[in-house]
Order: structure tokens, then C-alpha cells, then sequence
């Protein structure tokens, strides 16, 4: 990560919503965050948080209708994407945001050659010719650990194995060396080993490559392993976000303590039982005038249920959305931390 640089890319207010025929679901709401060069951002939290939607919302990616960005600054540079006509937003999503998205095996088009789906992009946004995509594209299947990748080219999708679509994916996003590369949960569906494989493989490309990256996931610690900043999110919105280690050892939100205590312990003893955090996430029907969390709270009080906490800065870098103050109350965590 360079220190001091500007942000390659902030977020500033995005609000998202969906018209369905029960009415108005905020699915984002007044979301805000910036991405440093080099840097990689986890983004967390259960499903439905608003992980997903967030990011697809920056880069155009939902159906419209139903969903409507409402409000919000997403910057490139000095680009908004938010006010951009659809042909410069695809032209960006090619070049300088790369996506992968979370599931391998569809992803992919199963009609078309791995070296098709490769280098069409090369050729649109780099303006290569043929011959020159095609060695291009043998780079980047090699650059994300593929064998025999000169020959692999010419395979359908379907002869390629789980692991192996998703470095393709990968492989694809890198295509035209973005700025930003965001892996929406890109080894879910993938096993154990392969997800080790992907994470390390992540690692060696941001070195090699110095992009930066916005990784979601459920997975608190695959985060404590690549991350340098986390944003933690819960009904829509930034419950808690700061650097990696500090969020960890110090967590300020109680869904995000409630997390960290659902995280299986490395030294725990055979009957122990993984916590669980009661209740359910929050219907978001209208915009939220309560904190989201307040239901399954242990900490909740009346203000809670009278106001949405705004972020509030506890140390330098780390914020949290929250009424209570975590420093005045005796809640030692028994988690594990990042090393």
C-alpha cells in the first residue's frame, strides 16, 4: 500500500434501492469508504449486509429496474461513475475495475473458448490484434498458475475444474491491469485447498502487480490473513471499519464482537459449542431511523431505537456506528486475533 497517496477510489453517500411490489427495500444505505493504491480492503459481514449490492452498485451492474441508485459520489480519479453514460461505465468496468465475480462455475460462458472469453477484452480496451490477445492471454493464464496454457486456450469451460475457472476469472479481470480488482466472495464455492490456493495466489499477484483490491467475504478469517483495512457491514450500512488488526484486537461494534465470538476457536475444547448470534437480520423496508443492530444487541438502550448512529472516529483511522462506548465496559473478547 503507498502511504499518504490519494485514494484510487471514494465512495461517498452511495445509497441503493429496490422496487418490489411490496414496496421500497434500502439495500445500501449512506455508505461511504476510499481505497488507497496497493491496498486491500475485506469487506464483511452476513449475507444480506449489503456487501454485495454495494460494490454492483458502483459499477452499474444491477437491473435497473428494480434497483435505482438514489444518491451517492463513486470516483475514479476525478470520474463519478454514478454520472457517466453506459458506454464510458463499460468501458471502465473493462479497463480500470476489474470484477470477479463469486461463483466459478457459472461465470464463465460455457459456448465460447477460454481464449475467446480472454481476449475479446484485450482486443476492445487495448486495442490488440489477434495474435498479439492470444500471447497475451497465455501470459495471464500462466500469471495465474495454469499449465500448458498455450494449449488451454482453445478449452471450453466445462474442461476446466473448479479452481482452475476461477483463476481463469481472475485471470480475465487482470486482463487489462486495472486499478481496482474486486473478488466478490471468489472462493466459496470452491474447497478448502483450492480457497488456500486462490488466497495465496491473490497474495503474489497484488505483490507482483501493486493493484488494489476489495475482497468480500463472510469469512473473518481469510480477512485477518490478507487484509489491510476491514469494513464491516449490517443492515445496509458501515457498522465498523478501520485497520485489520485494530478492528480485531479492538472491536468497538457488537455485531462486530458478535462475530469475532462466532469464529472457531483453534484452542477450544471438543464439547464447546460455536456461538451463535441470535435473532435476524433487519427488514429494509424504509430507511433505517433506528440502529439496525438494536434487536439483537445485548448493549441496546433507548437511543438506540430514537437514532441511527452516524460514524464516529475512535482512533486514527478506525471508525464505528454505534451509540454504545465499548471503552467503558467490561467485555474482553475470547477470539483469536491476526498474528
Amino acid at each position: 500500500m503507498t502511504e499518504g497517496a490519494s485514494p484510487v477510489l471514494e465512495v461517498k453517500n452511495l445509497k441503493t434501492v429496490f422496487s418490489t411490489r411490496s414496496g421500497e427495500v434500502h439495500a445500501v444505505n449512506s455508505v461511504s469508504f476510499d481505497l488507497k493504491p496497493g491496498e486491500l480492503l475485506g469487506v464483511v459481514g452476513e449475507s444480506g449486509s449489503g456487501k454485495s449490492v454495494t460494490m454492483m452498485s458502483l459499477l452499474g451492474l444491477l437491473p435497473s429496474p428494480p434497483a435505482e441508485v438514489r444518491e451517492g459520489q463513486v470516483l475514479l480519479g476525478d470520474t463519478d461513475l454514478l454520472k457517466i453514460g453506459e458506454d464510458r461505465l463499460r468501458e471502465i468496468r473493462g479497463k480500470d475495475i476489474g470484477f470477479v465475480f463469486q461463483d466459478p462455475m457459472t461465470s464463465l460462458n460455457p459456448v465460447f473458448t477460454v481464449g475467446f472469453q480472454l481476449t475479446e477484452p484485450l482486443k476492445k480496451h487495448m486495442g490488440l490484434k489477434k495474435a498479439a490477445a492470444r500471447d497475451r492471454a497465455v501470459e495471464l493464464l500462466e500469471l495465474v498458475g495454469i499449465p500448458d496454457a498455450r494449449r488451454r486456450l482453445d478449452d471450453y469451460p466445462h474442461q476446466f475444474s473448479g479452481g482452475m475457472r476461477q483463476r481463469v476469472m481472475i485471470a480475465i479481470a487482470l486482463a487489462c491491469d486495472p486499478k481496482v480488482l474486486i473478488a466478490d466472495e471468489p472462493t466459496t464455492a470452491l474447497d478448502v485447498t483450492i480457497q488456500a490456493q486462490i488466497l495465496e495466489l491473490v497474495k503474489e499477484l497484488r505483490q507482483k502487480l501493486g493493484m488494489a483490491i476489495i475482497w468480500i467475504t463472510h469469512d473473518l478469517g481469510v480477512i485477518a490473513g490478507i487484509a489491510d483495512r476491514v469494513m464491516v457491514m449490517y443492515g445496509g450500512q458501515v457498522a465498523e471499519h478501520g485497520p485489520v488488526r485494530e478492528v480485531f484486537r479492538n472491536p468497538a461494534h457488537p455485531y462486530t464482537r458478535a462475530l469475532l465470538q462466532t469464529m472457531p476457536k483453534m484452542h477450544g475444547t471438543r464439547d464447546a459449542k460455536l456461538r451463535v448470534i441470535e435473532g435476524q437480520p433487519p427488514m429494509l423496508g424504509r430507511h433505517p431511523t433506528s440502529c439496525p443492530f438494536m434487536a439483537r444487541c445485548v448493549h441496546a438502550f433507548d437511543r438506540c431505537a430514537a437514532e441511527n448512529p452516524a460514524r464516529r472516529d475512535i482512533d486514527p483511522g478506525h471508525d464505528v456506528a454505534c451509540h454504545w462506548d465499548h471503552r467503558s465496559a467490561d467485555a474482553a473478547l475470547v477470539t483469536e486475533t491476526p498474528a
